[in-house]
C-alpha cells in the first residue's frame, strides 16, 4: 500500500510539473513571422502589426456575404471573445475576403450584428491581393476569388493563433466545437508563457539596474 501511495504520489507531482512547464511549439519554422500589414477596421481606424503589441491575438479569413461557414466561425470566434472578455492581452483579427461589398461600413454593422466586442475584435479589409497574399505566405490559409463557389470566394475555415512574437503557435478547425475549445486551452497556455516571459525581462533589467 505504501508503495501504491509513493509512486500514486510522484505521478501526481510528475503531471503537475509537466502541466506547469507546458509550452506551446512553434506552427512550421520557428523562424516564421507574420509579415508586416495595414488595414482599416470597421471604425475606421488603422490596424497593422503594432496594434498586436504585447498581445496575443487570433486571426481568420471570411466575407460578411459567406452562405456557408462563416457564421459558424464568427459564432465560435464569439466564445473566445467571450471567454476572454475584458483582457488586454488578447485580440481577435478578422480578415475580408471581399473588398468589392465589404466596406467599412459594412463591416461595422457585421461586427454590430454579431455583438461583437470591437474593444478586442478587429474586422479588417484591404487590397485583394494583399489579403491573399497575407493569408497564404503568413497564416498558411488559403483565400481566393472564385465564380463557381458558394458566394463567389473560397477560403480556410482555420483560425491562427499568433504570439506577440508574430509567431503562429497553432492552427485550429474554426468550425469544430472541440478544436475552438482546444484553441482556448492554448490560448490560456500562451497567455502564462508570456507572463513568464514578461517576468523574466523585468528581472534582467531591474539587475542591470543595479
Amino acid at each position: 500500500m505504501k508503495n501504491l501511495l509513493y509512486v500514486a504520489g510522484f505521478l501526481t507531482l510528475f503531471f503537475l510539473g509537466a502541466c506547469k512547464d507546458e509550452k506551446l511549439p512553434y506552427y512550421g519554422d520557428a523562424a516564421h513571422r507574420i509579415a508586416d500589414f495595414r488595414f482599416r477596421n470597421q471604425d475606421s481606424v488603422w490596424i497593422s502589426n503594432d496594434s498586436f503589441a504585447d498581445k496575443i491575438y487570433v486571426a481568420d479569413f471570411f466575407f460578411t456575404t459567406c452562405p456557408t461557414i462563416c457564421p459558424i466561425m464568427s459564432k465560435n470566434l464569439q466564445r473566445v471573445a467571450t471567454h476572454f472578455k475584458g483582457n488586454p492581452s488578447i485580440a481577435i483579427l478578422s480578415h475580408s475576403i471581399d473588398p468589392k461589398h465589404d466596406s467599412i461600413p459594412v463591416l461595422k454593422k457585421y461586427a454590430e450584428k454579431l455583438g461583437a466586442d470591437t474593444s478586442l475584435w478587429h474586422f479588417v479589409g484591404g487590397p485583394a491581393e494583399q489579403v491573399y497574399t497575407l493569408a497564404e505566405k503568413s497564416y498558411f490559409a488559403a483565400a481566393a476569388e472564385e465564380e463557381e463557389a458558394p458566394g463567389g470566394y473560397i477560403h480556410s475555415g482555420s483560425f491562427a493563433l499568433v504570439d506577440r512574437d508574430r509567431r503562429i503557435r497553432g492552427i485550429y478547425d474554426g468550425t469544430v466545437d472541440e478544436q475552438v475549445s482546444k484553441l482556448i486551452d492554448d490560448m490560456e497556455i500562451l497567455l502564462k508563457e508570456n507572463s513568464g516571459q514578461t517576468k523574466e525581462l523585468k528581472n534582467k533589467n531591474n539587475d542591470h539596474t543595479k
